[in-house]
């Protein structure tokens, strides 16, 4: 099964680290905060959650 991710949005501080270096997977929503819209390569998910400085990126 593929390992998905999902973002804390009441965590989120909007800083973009995550669109900035996975653009492919994150954007930067109406809101100021981070959302996914594509899944990661399942051999970086657990760089992508590391990428967030207030851990607001989980795996679902």
């Amino acid at each position: 099964m593929a390992r998905k991710v999902k973002v804390n949005a009441d965590a989120c501080i909007g800083c973009g680290a995550c669109a900035a270096v996975y653009a492919d997977v994150f954007t930067i929503n109406d809101e100021g905060k981070s959302e996914v819209v594509a899944d990661p390569a399942e051999e970086i998910v657990d760089d992508v959650i590391a990428t967030c400085p207030v851990a607001a990126i989980e795996e679902e």
